[in-house]
């Protein structure tokens, strides 16, 4: 036999020997590499036939020699989803976040029933969601969020009973919720629906979701008719974030509902009562007025009415005047007593009420929208929505900016100082000098952990130092000793001005 076509011959055996060794779990993720249109950084590099068990394969975990997690997040991967992931008969978790996939999510996917976790925010997927979503009965995470998805949101997400967390937020999504949304899903701690289109009321059965935590975010929307005032009967300690909508009427004064501060009430023209303090007038019962026991001669009735128009007009304006300055007054003498807002409020109301430098608050929500958050240290394990989200505590204001202390729900506090004015830079030059600063580590200088940019927003967040200022942590009692002895105080208060 010629060697050449033997040897030819054992190459295709040995080839098809290895593909045979594949398990279809093992051939069902190729098929999901061959429809990518790049890995950046290789990262997929050993997902090859040469290694039958994909169980050593980068992003892909398993339990019982099954794959039970596909967690590739933040790779920037590119092309359409394979429908071939539906394959992965043991499969619970999938994390596609923040990749470049397009598309719409293949139905094939929801057949895969054990799912518990299926997170593809951040991509460019499109179309309106499979109404199969209702065949993950174990789900109980399903973020879509930052995508392109459109439609209205498929009645058959009722029956997944187990969810926890549902985020459908910066998509198109319209029309009304699914009949029974909050009888079904009492399980949900999170719910955020902001940033879509949804133009119907708000469903009373949302304030049955008794185990929510953190905020209930149905902002920047088109939600139209009255507050339920059943919202009023979810936990007190969440947050009911309904800003930017269509909502009318009084602002219902029960329960959560009345521990909400105004921004959680903003952008809703047709909205009064606290805590907006616009005054709500009954069209129901008109307008008292005693009857005028003597005659009118012709002529005079409409001068009359014009005079109690008059002077209607000029009490309102009156009223207006006064409760406008008054507004300003006692905000602006209480900066400091103000405690506990998320982040997000605490630039809201730096801007709009703290009489700092005005800006309108649709202008500040699209500028931190497109915030550049970088993290300058590895050991940073939160993000700019996780810090926008977060409680924030004035510490006070300079020449340089508004300082903040800032707790993340993990409990960590972090120190956030917002620059004025913007900053007074380009942005091309401040990134360079941050992350100049950010490489310095010094045991007597406070670390930059990250940083936050826009054209109009500049954010620097360091470490949280909870005993004093730098010199009492560089010094300890030294301050103590020293303000016993004038000298010995002067030269330390010299030493500290050139820190």
């Amino acid at each position: 036999m010629n060697p050449l076509l033997f040897l030819l011959i054992l190459l295709v055996c040995n080839h098809n020997r290895q593909l045979s060794a594949l398990n279809d779990e093992a051939l069902a993720l190729l098929s999901f590499k061959q429809s990518l249109e790049n890995d950046t950084g290789s990262y997929l590099i050993n997902w090859n036939s040469s290694d039958p068990n994909p169980c050593s394969w980068h992003g892909v975990s398993c339990r019982n020699q099954k794959v039970h997690a596909l967690i590739v997040p933040n790779i920037g991967l590119s092309g359409y989803l394979s429908p071939a992931l539906a394959n992965l008969s043991s499969i619970r978790h999938v994390n596609l976040e923040n990749n470049s996939f397009r598309g719409t999510l293949p139905t094939e996917l929801f057949g895969a029933t054990r799912l518990k976790s299926l997170v593809v925010s951040g991509n460019s997927l499109y179309g309106p969601l499979p109404s199969q979503v209702g065949n993950l009965k174990n789900l109980q995470t399903f973020d879509v969020s930052r995508n392109l998805f459109n439609g209205s949101v498929p009645s058959s997400i009722v029956q997944c009973k187990k969810l926890t967390t549902l985020v459908l937020s910066q998509n198109y999504f319209n029309g009304s919720l699914p009949e029974g949304f909050g009888n079904s899903l009492v399980s949900l701690q999170k719910l955020n629906l902001s940033y879509n289109r949804f133009d119907s009321s708000i469903p009373g059965d949302i304030g049955n979701l008794s185990n929510l935590h953190g905020t209930l975010d149905l902002s920047h929307n088109f939600f139209t008719g009255e507050i339920p005032a059943s919202l009023g009967s979810l936990p007190e300690e969440v947050y009911i974030d309904l800003s930017y909508n269509n909502l009318t009427g009084p602002i219902p004064q029960n329960g959560a509902l009345g521990n909400a501060g105004p921004t959680a009430f903003i952008g809703n023209p047709s909205l009064c009562g606290l805590p907006l303090k616009i005054p709500c007038h009954s069209s129901n019962k008109p307008f008292p007025i005693k009857p005028i026991q003597r005659s009118i001669k012709r002529g005079e009735g409409g001068r009359v009415i014009k005079t109690i128009a008059g002077v209607m007009v000029g009490l309102c304006f009156i009223v207006f005047m006064f409760s406008y300055w008054y507004k300003k007054a006692y905000v602006c003498n209480g900066v400091r007593k103000v405690t506990g807002y998320r982040f997000e409020e605490k630039l809201m109301i730096g801007r709009d009420i703290f009489c700092f430098a005005r800006r309108d608050n649709d202008t500040l929500s699209e500028n931190m929208e497109q915030c550049n958050f970088v993290p300058l240290d590895t050991e940073v394990d939160f993000d700019l929505e996780q810090l926008l989200k977060a409680s924030a505590f004035l510490l006070g204001k300079s020449s340089s900016g508004i300082l903040y202390k800032v707790v993340l729900d993990n409990g960590l506090a972090v120190a956030v100082r917002r620059l004025g004015d913007g900053g007074g830079q380009r942005l091309k030059e401040f990134q360079t000098e941050v992350e100049a600063i950010g490489k310095i580590r010094h045991p007597n200088i406070v670390n930059l952990r990250a940083y936050c940019c826009s054209d109009d927003e500049k954010l620097l967040i360091y470490d949280y130092i909870t005993k004093g200022d730098l010199a009492a942590a560089i010094h300890g009692n030294l301050l103590k000793f020293c303000k016993y002895f004038p000298c010995c105080s002067r030269n330390l208060h010299d030493n500290r001005s050139n820190i």
